[in-house]
């Protein structure tokens, strides 16, 4: 069994659709080795971060940075995990209001402190969550829980 552990903040229910929408795509029943924690960023800890195999951020972009609570759980975690999460594989979603890019650059900034490992390019959704960028975070999902069970990543 691989641990896979999604951490995700919504503010407006944007993001909690998207999230929903990989957790869905991780819990495909073709995946069967996996076990997914899907947590807001506010109630995730360090314990959740060294059990996870694999790991899926997912914010909204505010201001051109990722959200509060997301950058939170980074700053409380941190310091307990250090050396301890090497090289962990993560994928990251976003929705944005314009583009996207500082959100994303944010967390890839502090996930190379990690020294996590980025497997999957991002999502990112600009504007209104169509049925088809539903879609893509499902299809993101799924493709990060499967690469994990067969031991891709």
């Amino acid at each position: 069994m691989k641990n896979l552990l999604i951490v995700y903040h919504s503010q407006s229910g944007k993001n909690l659709k998207m999230a929903e929408a990989v957790y869905e795509g991780c819990c495909d029943p073709l995946i069967e080795a996996v076990d997914v924690r899907f947590m807001r960023a506010g109630k995730a800890t360090a314990a959740d971060l060294l059990w996870a195999d694999g790991l899926i951020f997912g914010t909204p972009e505010n201001f051109g940075y990722m959200s509060g609570a997301l950058k939170d759980f980074f700053d409380r975690t941190y310091y307990e995990v250090e050396g301890q999460v090497d090289g962990k594989p993560f994928g990251l979603f976003v929705g944005s209001g314009t583009d996207g890019q500082g959100a994303l650059m944010s967390i890839r900034r502090i996930c190379t402190g990690y020294k996590f490992k980025e497997i999957q390019a991002p999502i990112i959704v600009v504007g209104d969550l169509t049925a088809s960028a539903r879609a893509d975070c499902r299809e993101f999902g799924m493709v990060i829980a499967a690469g994990l069970e067969a031991g891709i990543y």
